[in-house]
């Protein structure tokens, strides 16, 4: 299971972005997988208001109407005690200036044993996870 984050729903369909290539060949080495991907329902919401700034809002909604009807991935609700689990993040991630939409994914991923995260987000690294594509390789 791989956890999705904004940045790379981003990177995938907004081809200025400067992780566009990257983006489209680990989107394609997932995709051809049988791995299931996850991502939360705060991610969607980021990324939807970003991708209709960055593009336009029609073309966001596509996306987000192709994202809920996939089989292949999951959009998880954070609980009540997520959000609560996910202030101690916050405030854990104060000298990287984590968002509190990532803060709500460790959260997430922490509960359900995900170490693997398709991200260009930094914060992950710093919080333990494991960040999908190796940046270090780019």
């Amino acid at each position: 299971m791989i956890f999705i984050d904004t940045s790379a729903l981003l990177a995938r369909y907004v081809e200025r972005d400067q992780h566009f290539a990257a983006a489209r060949e680990c989107w394609a080495e997932l995709l051809s997988s049988e791995t299931m991907l996850v991502t939360s329902c705060h991610v969607v919401v980021e990324t939807l208001t970003l991708l209709g700034r960055r593009t336009d809002y029609k073309f966001a909604a596509e996306r987000a109407r192709r994202l809920y009807a996939s089989t292949q991935f999951t959009i998880l609700r954070a609980t009540e005690q997520s959000e609560i689990d996910a202030v101690a993040w916050f405030e854990r991630m104060a000298g990287v200036k984590a968002s509190f939409t990532d803060c709500i994914s460790f959260s997430l991923m922490q509960r359900l044993g995900i170490s693997d995260v398709f991200t260009f987000d930094d914060d992950f690294t710093h919080a333990g996870f494991r960040v999908i594509p190796n940046r270090k390789n780019l």
